[in-house]
């Protein structure tokens, strides 16, 4: 049985049809990704699988004690909440479990079988949500989402990525059986969203979410469901799959979508390739790690030697091929640049030439847009010489401040007058222009400030292409886009003919554009790599398991030096140490006496022979299943020791 469903679900917006007689079943641990342009009702269709937003027409059926959880865009915080009472609050549930198993614990020797049953049901609750040891499981999503120096921090205060972060925070410890999530990993960092991934496919959960991170979709969903002019299309599996099947779609369909078809082509064949490439590297590294961990179990000294070699190998592999006859366009030498106390970049020398497509990557706050800003001349360097050629730089930012909210698109794009545009040479009619933006021709009067955040972004993108620049500097050109638009500004951005210099977190579109990467390592360090994103991450996560294994074996040594050590009981364990002893003795005293009663004709007729017969057996299965426990954890305790 489905967990919640629409059955000929309708929604309409004034003129607008978000959903036109729509059917969606949702089923337990499904993760499901939705997908759609921008505008095309994404975000309203999870209001109303919430119950937020009524439909028109059709029913939304649930299952009854549905817990759903949700995260919007966009948070909200009551008032002057501050980081650690908004995680505490978060946690209210968790703790009130703790609290009553503490209650009941002290019960326990009362052998009542409600008291049994309800202790029985909290621990299962417990094992479900992996939530026995509270205090690691805070500090574990703390320490990712880097909130330890916001802890004490209104969160009225903070930016909209910061509250982002504690959104994520909270629900990540709420207990639901469906977690909606709306483009949770705007704002976040590569190593954030690594992490999320990871703890959203360690989760027993079913999962909505929207998002335009194509490498995010495709790691974590098991089906995606594309909404397009009302209606809802499902395609099995990851992105990968969609793309295959909406290609298949596509070709029996009108020519109207060609310019659609021949970027999911291009799209597939990229991502086939890359995904094949993956693979393999994959591959090779597990096989590497297998053979060191063997290998460092007689000779530690393996792993230097190892990890020497994987960073000469890639220092190698990063060394830039000989002179460049192309136009310089900046050349930096010894360029530093400090605020406060912190160094955002120090000692920096570069050069950037004509036809260069550069990805600055690296973590939130590290200095990304510090850097474009020195490069813009928006701010001056702390150190060192920056220098520049004459070049004309177009500009993408975050707050498109290109646009002007109350002229229309029209207006926009050919301000002296009539319907034309030249585009790289051609010149085209506007309508033209903007339909390989996925704009149809009824927006051309509308005004700018009646756009969605994601149709300014495609329209600020696209008077981007109608100028002649020779140097292109994006911050966060994909935020608010949907991944048909990404693929249109990938194909513009791969065959533009100048330089290309953007700050981006979104992995599969740095791994698709960029040629090279200034990544910000952090403490003012800035490195530039010649490879993918994508292999440059897979480099720094061989070097984290390297120094896993190197931490293994000196704990290794530890013990050898020392046999006996603290233990390393989780707080269940611990629990269930002290407490199962006294149970089973209560169970076999139980067990005792039920069977005296059942050779007792004069009791066993009283109370009847099948009810005593019936307890007799459930107290014997409880009694195994803590017997099983108590071993359990016994043979743990004497592993570590004890």
């Amino acid at each position: 049985m489905a967990l919640l469903s629409l059955l000929e679900a309708s929604k309409s917006f004034d003129l607008k049809h978000i959903l036109i007689n729509a059917n969606l079943s949702i089923q337990e641990n499904e993760r499901i990704a939705l997908v759609g342009k921008n505008g095309s009702g994404k975000s309203t269709l999870l209001k109303i699988l919430l119950g937020e937003c009524a439909l028109d027409y059709g029913q939304r059926v649930v299952q009854n004690n549905l817990s759903i959880s949700y995260l919007p865009q966009i948070p909200q915080f009551p008032p002057n909440l501050k980081v650690k009472e908004a995680i505490e609050a978060s946690l209210y549930d968790l703790k009130q479990v703790h609290q009553r198993l503490e209650e009941l614990n002290s019960q326990l020797h009362l052998q009542s079988k409600s008291i049994l049953e309800e202790y029985s049901a909290l621990s299962a609750y417990l094992d479900k949500y992996n939530a026995w040891d509270l205090e690691s499981k805070v500090e574990e999503v703390i320490e990712h989402f880097r909130l330890h120096d916001l802890r004490d921090r209104l969160i009225d205060s903070l930016s909209g990525g910061e509250q982002k972060r504690v959104a994520l925070s909270q629900i990540l410890f709420k207990q639901c059986d469906i977690l909606m999530l709306d483009e949770p990993t705007n704002h976040l960092d590569v190593e954030m969203v690594e992490f999320l991934e990871q703890k959203l496919l360690s989760m027993n959960i079913t999962l909505v979410l929207i998002s335009h991170d194509r490498y995010f979709i495709d790691n974590l969903a098991t089906r995606v469901v594309e909404i397009d002019q009302g209606k809802l299309t499902s395609f099995k599996g990851g992105y990968s799959q969609y793309l295959i099947k909406k290609e298949e779609m596509l070709r029996t369909l009108s020519r109207e979508h060609e310019v659609l078809l021949k970027l999911l082509r291009s799209e597939e064949e990229w991502l086939r390739r890359g995904v094949k490439a993956r693979l393999k590297r994959n591959e090779g590294r597990k096989k590497r790690i297998f053979e060191m961990r063997e290998k460092a179990k007689t000779n530690p000294s393996i792993i230097n030697k190892m990890r020497l070699e994987l960073e000469r190998e890639h220092k190698a592999f990063n060394q830039e091929e000989g002179k460049n006859n192309k136009k310089m366009l900046f050349e930096a030498h010894k360029l530093s640049k400090t605020i406060g106390n912190k160094t955002l970049f120090e000692n920096l020398n570069f050069r950037i030439l004509q036809r260069d497509k550069i990805a600055i990557v690296g973590k939130n706050g590290s200095g990304k847009s510090s850097l474009i800003k020195v490069l813009l001349g928006e701010e001056k360097p702390s150190s060192g010489v920056l220098q520049r050629g004459e070049i004309r730089i177009g500009y993408f930012d975050q707050h498109r401040c290109m646009l002007d909210d109350e002229k229309d698109l029209i207006e926009t794009f050919c301000p002296n007058g009539g319907d034309r545009v030249d585009v790289r040479g051609k010149n085209m009619h506007i309508f033209g222009y903007l339909k390989n933006f996925l704009f149809p021709k009824e927006f051309l009067n509308q005004k700018i400030k009646n756009l969605s955040g994601g149709e300014k972004n495609r329209i600020a993108l696209a008077l981007l292409f109608t100028k002649e620049y020779d140097c292109l500097i994006l911050d966060e050109p994909t935020n608010d886009l949907d991944i048909s638009t990404i693929n249109i500004l990938e194909e513009y951005l791969n065959s533009f003919e100048g330089c290309i210099l953007f700050v981006s977190h979104d992995r599969y579109f740095v791994d698709k554009v960029a040629q090279k990467l200034f990544v910000f390592e952090g403490e003012g360090r800035v490195v530039e790599r010649y490879e993918s994103y994508s292999q440059y991450l897979e480099y720094k996560q061989e070097l984290k398991e390297y120094d896993l294994i190197a931490q293994e074996c000196q704990k290794e040594e530890k013990k050898e030096e020392k046999p006996k050590i603290q233990t390393k009981l989780s707080y269940k364990d611990k629990l269930l140490l002290e407490q199962l002893p006294a149970q089973i003795e209560e169970l076999e005293k139980c067990i005792a006496q039920l069977e005296k009663e059942l050779s007792d004709p004069k009791i066993y007729e009283q109370k009847g022979i099948v009810a005593i017969a019936t307890e007799l057996e459930e107290h014997k299965a409880v009694l195994q299943e803590k017997l099983e426990q108590y071993f359990e954890v016994l043979e743990k305790n004497e592993q570590f020791g004890k």
